[in-house]
């Protein structure tokens, strides 16, 4: 295992339930058992966030961190990227690697900007 590169944890979806965070952070443990020292969940899957995969992400924080281990999150939904920012994780967990542009900001162009 190339331990030069980030591991990726996929955390399924659409939905996470109650008996996927155990398995969730077992995994996490084998994979810093192999030698990972970074981990990145993809939360692309999970397309129906609620409070309890805000739960996981928070186990498999605690998880990491007791050993010693960096993780981050990819691919998060508008919705979970929202849930984590109102519970605080969301810069625990590492600003997401990809996210929708804030709510309210829009984009101007300039008319006198040639087109492309």
């Amino acid at each position: 295992m190339d331990m030069t590169k980030p591991i990726t944890l996929v955390v399924g979806g659409p939905a996470v339930g109650p008996g996927d965070v155990p398995v969730l952070c077992a995994r996490l443990g084998e994979l810093h058992a192999e030698g990972a020292t970074e981990v990145v969940c993809d939360v692309g899957g999970v397309t129906e966030p609620d409070l309890t995969a805000v739960e996981a992400l928070a186990r498999l924080r605690l998880t990491a961190r007791r050993l010693g281990c960096r993780i981050r999150i990819r691919h998060p939904t508008p919705l979970l990227h929202r849930l984590l920012a109102q519970t605080g994780l969301a810069e625990a967990l590492g600003e997401p690697e990809e996210r929708e542009p804030a709510l309210g900001v829009e984009e101007r162009v300039q008319t006198d900007d040639p087109a492309p």
